[in-house]
Order: structure tokens, then sequence, then C-alpha cells
């Protein structure tokens, strides 16, 4: 009876680990927001905090770290509430959004590069050039626009009016 009872009665406050929970999120994805604000790829910061925060919090949780599973499960929870909270947040107010997902840069207008923007994301010359070659566009004088998109992407649209 007594391993029930520490497998399941949390150790630690639930709102002590709530709080704690909270912190760390919000202050890894202000951290990464002002630091990282776009990432070449598909997967979005957002996602990528909430996968590797929760697989730490259950990695926790399960290697007996706690000796609770209910802390384990409590900070998964506040985890994935934050993540909702913002996402919510970012849809229902347009100032909020602009904050937690910022628009399109571009970098790229009638053939020419923007290099301010450029160095603003920090995207060099080469993983530009990379990018319009995955898209099938082979000279630069052939693009009306290149924007890095808020997760990384980038959208080209050629002089032709094609969007790639």
């Amino acid at each position: 009876m007594s391993d029930w009872q520490r497998l399941l009665v949390p150790d630690t406050p639930l709102w002590e680990i709530a709080v704690r929970g909270s912190a760390i999120y919000l202050a890894l994805f202000f951290l990464l927001r002002v630091l990282l604000k776009r990432e070449s790829g598909s997967t979005g910061m957002t996602d990528l905090l909430v996968i590797v925060l929760i697989a730490d919090a259950a990695q926790n949780a399960m290697a007996a770290d706690y000796t609770s599973i209910t802390d384990g499960v409590v900070l998964v929870a506040v985890i994935i509430g934050w993540a909702y909270l913002l996402d919510l947040l970012a849809y229902r107010f347009p100032a909020v959004a602009r904050i937690i997902q910022p628009g399109s840069l571009v970098l790229v207008r009638d053939g020419r590069m923007l290099r301010r923007n450029m160095r603003r994301e920090l995207v060099t010359e080469d993983e530009l050039y990379a990018q319009l070659r995955q898209q099938g566009v082979e000279d630069l004088t052939d693009v009306k626009e290149v924007r890095m998109e808020s997760q990384g992407q980038f959208s080209v649209i050629t002089r032709g009016g094609g969007r790639r």
C-alpha cells in the first residue's frame, strides 16, 4: 500500500510545481523569442520548446527523480496549459499575436537582397541561395520577393507571379 502512496501522492506542493513550470516555460519562451526570433525550418520554436520541456518533465517523473507520478503529470499539464493559453491569446488579440508570432520579413525585393533584414535574422547569402535552389529558382533576378515567414520557412514569389 505504501508503494501506491509513494507513486500517487505528490512530494512537492502542487502550487510549487505550477509556479516552477510556469516560470521556466515563460522565461524560456520569451528569451528564445528575443534571441532567436525565427528558426529556419518547419517546426516552430514554441512547438520545439513544448516538446523538450514535456519530455524532460515526463522523464523526471518516469525515472523517479520525482517519487510521485502526480508531480510529473501536473508539470506536464502546466506546460501544455501555457502553450495553449499563449496560442489562444495570440488568436484572440492581434497585439499579442505580434509579440508571440512575428510577421514575415522581406529578404529580397525585385531581385535585390535586403541585407539589413538578412542581418537582422542572421540569414547568409549562402542560406538564401540554398533556399532559392530548393524552390527551383536559379537566378536572383527572377525573384520578385522572398519572405522569411514567422516559423522560419522561406516564401518565394517569382517575377512571373508564381509562388513557391
